[in-house]
């Protein structure tokens, strides 16, 4: 098993307008020398730009996620990315319903680097609104995923 820092993430959530293009551009402020993207487990917005609600309250915190579009999570993204961090559980069985036979690639809640609040998943700010506990829970993350693993 190799030692190796991980260099490649990919954020996955339902429909990439939210929680993972947020996290993308978070992780991407934080550590840009890793390469970092999102992708949805729906093909609902393919193309599109996050949400605008997303891109105010990212600007707000000094995150431009502006550039980023939407795109469906692919079986290829295995082999592309050293880790895949998801924002709940319903997302992790969708991307491990793609995983190809013989990938080792990790599949995570990212969730799991933020031990010290008791959530697990990341609450969709698109049906919430609250897409400051969102920035909080994935800032949170983020900083731990970095402690923990791009080293």
């Amino acid at each position: 098993m190799s030692h190796a820092p991980i260099r490649r993430i990919l954020f996955v959530c339902l429909g990439n307008i939210c929680r993972s293009p947020t996290a993308e551009a978070v992780l991407r402020a934080m550590a840009p020398d890793l390469q970092i993207d999102s992708a949805g487990t729906s093909d609902w917005h393919i193309g599109d730009p996050p949400y605008a609600p997303a891109i105010e309250a990212g600007a707000v915190r000094g995150y431009d996620l502006r550039p980023l579009r939407a795109r469906i999570v692919r079986a290829e993204d295995f082999a592309a990315f050293d880790h895949i961090l998801v924002m709940d559980r319903s997302n992790a069985r969708a991307v491990e319903a793609l995983r190809p036979a013989g990938s080792a690639t990790p599949v995570q809640l990212l969730l799991d680097f933020a031990p010290d609040q008791p959530l697990r998943e990341v609450p969709d700010p698109y049906y919430t609104r609250d897409f400051d506990q969102t920035l909080d829970l994935i800032e949170a993350a983020c900083r731990g995923f970095l402690a923990l693993k791009a080293g």
